[in-house]
Parts: structure tokens; C-alpha cells; sequence
């Protein structure tokens, strides 16, 4: 995430869940290890593969974890407020925004109205088109609209999940999920797509506020070039 006083370092590193496969010590643990190297502040939100309770220990020095019940979150960054939602559902693929997480956000987005907002949450508001993810997909969906109706005007959704590029939209919110570093779902809509992924890695997304919002995919595979154009 960059801000415009920001235009060379990023003020944060925003993981969109899947910190672990397992919910384990050791893995929370390598993984700081790992990030920490960027010597630029980190904000995690589980994913389906997480356990709260381990995730909540393995950062509970960072500040603005909570002690309690769901891991939702709000950060204020230099120009944007950062939200993190919850939408673990432990045990299960798919994921919830329940009413106390609606509240929650509610209440975050009426204040500073005039500030934008970036909401993370793992599991997309919106479906795929890829049938098995959508099967795990995001129920609740409902209070989450609810609770941007009288949201401010700038407000952005950043989700993980289906490990590809999307953009769609719950009510009049632009969401956007996020390419995964390490692996791929084939993009394929029929219905009888073999459930599975590949190992082609995908990348991250770069999200700046430049008096708007504005999202570029980072894709990590090499390329030769640049070519010059002819004319």
C-alpha cells in the first residue's frame, strides 16, 4: 500500500490470510522471520488454512491484534484507513462476515468519513466464476453490503483466496482479490473443472492513493524486454 507522501516505500504490507498451512507455532514463526526482512510494517488477517487462537499469539506483540474473539482490526495510515476482517470459519473452506464483524465495520467506516478506506478480508465478496472456490466462497455477504450502504464514498475491498486477479463489486464497492506468490487456480468456469491448483506462481498486488485508488498487479515471473516500440 502506498500513500502519495509515500511514493518510493510502501507504508504497509497487507497479507490477505493463508499466513500458514497448518496454524502452527513454527510456521507463524517463519513466516516473521521471513517478512520482517522488508523492514516495513506488516498487518495480517487469517485465511482458511489458519487457526486463530495460534495466529493471535504469533502476533499478539504487534499492537493492533485483538486479545479477544475475531481477529478484526483498524489501522490509520498516513492517507487511508486500514480495516482487517475475520472471516474464518475454523475447520470449513469457506468463509463469514457474521453481524459482529458487520458492526464492527460499521462503526470503523462512520468514523473520519472524509478518509479513504481499505477494507482486507480473505475469502472475495464475490464469486469467482471458478465453481469450486465458490463452493468455499464468502457467506454473510448481505451484512457486509449492509454495512457499506452509508459508507463513505472512497471505499476499497482487497480479499485473497481464489490466487488470481479479479475485480468485482458488492453493492457499489470495487473489490479486488490478489494473485498468490506461490501457486494458481486455472481460471476455468465449467462446472466439471477439475478442482485442484498449479504450480505457476502468480504475484501480489501494489494498491496506491493518489487521490483515488488505484491497484497494478506485480507479476513475479521473469520476462525479457522492455523492447522499444516502432513506429
Amino acid at each position: 500500500m502506498l500513500s502519495a507522501e509515500a511514493a518510493h516505500a510502501p507504508d504497509a504490507v497487507v497479507i490477505t490470510g493463508y499466513i500458514s498451512h497448518g496454524g502452527t507455532a513454527e510456521s507463524y514463526a517463519l513466516f516473521r522471520r521471513e517478512i520482517e526482512r522488508l523492514k516495513v510494517p506488516y498487518y495480517v488477517i487469517p485465511g482458511n488454512h489458519d487457526k486463530r487462537e495460534a495466529m493471535r499469539q504469533a502476533f499478539c506483540d504487534a499492537g493492533y491484534m485483538p486479545k479477544s474473539r475475531k481477529l478484526n482490526w483498524a489501522i490509520e495510515l498516513n492517507a487511508v484507513q486500514l480495516i482487517g476482517l475475520d472471516t474464518l470459519v475454523e475447520g470449513e473452506g469457506g468463509g463469514v462476515i457474521d453481524e459482529a464483524t458487520a458492526a464492527f465495520l460499521a462503526c470503523c467506516l462512520s468514523r473520519n468519513r472524509q478518509k479513504p478506506a481499505l477494507i482486507a478480508m480473505h475469502h472475495p465478496p464475490f464469486n469467482s466464476g471458478i465453481h469450486f472456490m465458490d463452493d468455499i466462497g464468502l457467506k454473510g455477504a448481505r451484512l457486509l453490503q449492509g454495512a457499506l450502504e452509508n459508507a463513505r464514498p472512497k471505499v476499497r475491498i482487497i480479499c485473497g483466496h481464489v490466487h488470481n486477479m479479479m475485480v468485482g463489486c458488492i453493492g457499489n464497492t470495487v473489490a479486488i482479490s490478489a494473485p498468490s506468490p506461490a501457486s494458481s487456480f486455472p481460471v476455468d468456469y465449467r462446472p466439471n473443472a477439475p478442482a485442484g491448483f498449479v504450480t505457476r506462481p502468480g504475484g501480489y498486488m501494489l494498491h496506491e492513493w493518489h487521490g483515488a485508488f488505484r491497484s497494478t498487479e506485480i507479476n513475479l515471473c521473469e520476462a525479457d524486454g522492455p523492447f522499444p516500440f516502432r513506429v
